[in-house]
Order: C-alpha cells, then structure tokens, then sequence
C-alpha cells in the first residue's frame, strides 16, 4: 500500500512541465480580431493593468514600435491596420523587459521613477535602478 506523499509524488511527476513550474508573473498575450482594415485589442486594459503602469506610455510606446495610428475604444485598442499576432505580442514582450522587469533579480515589482528630467526604472524586491528612455 503507497502513502499519501508517495502518491503525491507519482501525481506531481506525472504533471507537465508548463503546469508545475509556474512563474507569479507572465507576460500577457494580445487578444483581439481584424475588423475590416483594423486590428483590435480586446485586452489592452488587462495588459496595461497587470504591468502596472501608465497607460499612455504604454499606449504610445506600442502605437510607436507597431509604426500605426490607434486609438481606445473603452477597454479596447484600435490600431488603423491589420497587424500580425505574433508582432504585437513581440513589441508587447520587448515592453515588458525594457520597462517592468527587473535586470538584475527578473521580477516584475518596479516602478519608473523620474529624476532631473530622466527616467529610470526602480526595482522594489532588490534595489537596483536603470536609467531608460522616456
């Protein structure tokens, strides 16, 4: 007869990979359609909440680096063209790594800080302060 922690064992190996080890903090995918000649991002709000931060740099930042002209809709971003899944999602993941996650410890607990006109990204868990573009 198998104990309980052998059984728990048996149960947590036979788990995949992507469900046991799981990180407090994974950056969000872009949901949304083509609608016409537009694309929209039914998520936007969700986004920008579990980043943490300021929506009209976020707003610019991915209307910038996706090279097209958008604007909110309620909880929605509407971009003034089709544009592919997989490229928001890659400009939404460069966001994320240049102005949320910490370069040092890799944690999501910052905050950008302005100082003398120049921005900087303030990790809380470990310290450590980077001087980013504004």
């Amino acid at each position: 007869m198998k104990t309980y922690e052998q059984m728990l064992e048996e149960g947590i190996k036979s788990l995949p990979e992507s469900v046991v080890l799981k990180e407090r903090f994974e950056i969000p995918k872009a949901k949304g359609h083509v609608q016409g000649n537009k694309t929209v991002i039914t998520n936007f709000n969700d986004i920008i909440s579990s980043f943490r931060r300021d929506k009209d740099h976020f707003l610019k930042y991915i209307l910038k680096e996706l090279a097209t002209p958008g604007y909110m809709d309620g909880p929605r971003l509407v971009l003034g063209r089709k544009v592919n899944a997989s490229l928001i999602n890659q400009k939404i993941e460069a966001y994320a790594n240049n102005y949320v996650m910490c370069n040092n410890c890799g944690k999501p607990d910052t905050q950008i800080v302005v100082k003398e006109e120049k921005s900087y990204l303030r990790c809380a868990a470990c310290g450590t302060q980077k001087l980013i573009k504004s």
